[in-house]
């Protein structure tokens, strides 16, 4: 049976750039793989026949020849005198050939190429006698993915769970542990999590880049957690106790003392981010906020003008 044009496999023109050949390919292999069509015949051939043109038109040389010779150029070098497998891979190899990863499309549950003689061997050992052996044990694919967590989590610490995809496009639904103080950026990897090792190989690793989002009131400062406090007139001059949210969702009553200012902070010890490892733990710190009121009546207006009178203040003298 004659063979079919390498381009028409992969339905590209002859003037594709090698791009285009990848692209071609990877959406062949992922449609046709065995992985993904298990006990399809048809599929597996296919996917033989993707996988022999993108060998033949990946590599410049290879596909030069394939130019100038067709089938013909892939037996043996313009067509002269017929190589040996062994000849042919020592000699017209691209480098590297034998050791082509499949992660690269697939993830470590990808079947590996046969690796023995080169391009030769591949296509005697798919198309004809199949006695290609198999490469020996290889790493899984490391995979990536990006988790949203809440301000409070980041802080604390604690568990969540994480839906991500697997090298053969499956979903799958993870329970992740954050640690305490965990940064936005942070990248958090777990060994073994990532694609299946081949021929009992370690499987690989999977690397979570961590994206804190942003909370309504609380926010960060190194390992201290920050409030604004609104307060008002009366508890600022006077002194007050107000009940001030924590960020594990209880209060904590908080002494506003007498002749507070706007803008000053009061600490509450040991409630920012929890000690983790050799790290010590952070505060929070209350930012009073003084509100005025926008209407104010005409008795409260005389008695505020009073009070400014009794207690004079020149809050900007030697400011500047």
């Amino acid at each position: 049976m004659a063979q079919r044009d390498f381009y028409e496999i992969l339905d590209v023109p002859r003037d594709a750039t090698a791009d285009q050949i990848k692209k071609a390919y990877r959406t062949l292999a992922r449609k046709h793989h065995p992985d993904v069509n298990p006990g399809d015949k048809a599929a597996e051939a296919k996917f033989k026949e993707a996988q022999s043109a993108y060998d033949a038109l990946s590599d410049p040389e290879t596909r030069k020849r394939y130019d100038m010779f067709g089938h013909a150029g892939m037996q043996g070098g313009g067509g002269g005198p017929r190589e040996s497998a062994q000849q042919w891979s020592a000699s017209q190899a691209p480098p590297g050939f034998e050791n082509i990863d499949f992660r690269q499309f697939f993830g470590g549950g990808a079947e590996a190429p046969e690796a023995s003689g080169g391009m030769f061997d591949e296509l005697l050992g798919r198309f004809g006698s199949g006695r290609g052996r198999r490469s020996g044990p290889r790493r899984g694919a490391d995979l990536e993915a990006t988790l949203s967590i809440p301000f409070a989590t980041a802080i604390l610490g604690g568990p969540t769970t994480i839906e991500f995809a697997r090298e053969d496009g499956t979903r799958q639904s993870l329970e992740v542990r954050i640690p305490p103080g965990t940064d936005n950026g942070a990248k958090l990897r777990l060994k073994g999590r990532g694609g299946p090792g081949e021929a009992n190989a370690p499987a690989g690793d999977l690397t979570i880049t961590i994206s804190v989002q942003t909370h309504a009131y609380f926010r960060r400062d190194g390992r201290d957690v920050l409030l604004d406090l609104p307060i008002s007139i009366d508890e600022a001059v006077l002194g007050a106790k107000v009940d001030v949210p924590m960020l594990a969702g209880s209060t904590v009553s908080l002494n506003i003392p007498p002749g507070t200012s706007s803008g000053q902070k009061l600490r509450v010890r040991g409630k920012g981010v929890p000690a983790h490892g050799d790290k010590p733990e952070g505060d929070m710190f209350v930012i009073t906020k003084i509100v005025v009121p926008r209407n104010v009546d005409e008795e409260s207006r005389k008695l505020i003008q009073t009070f400014a009178e009794q207690n004079p203040m020149k809050p900007r003298e030697n400011l500047w």
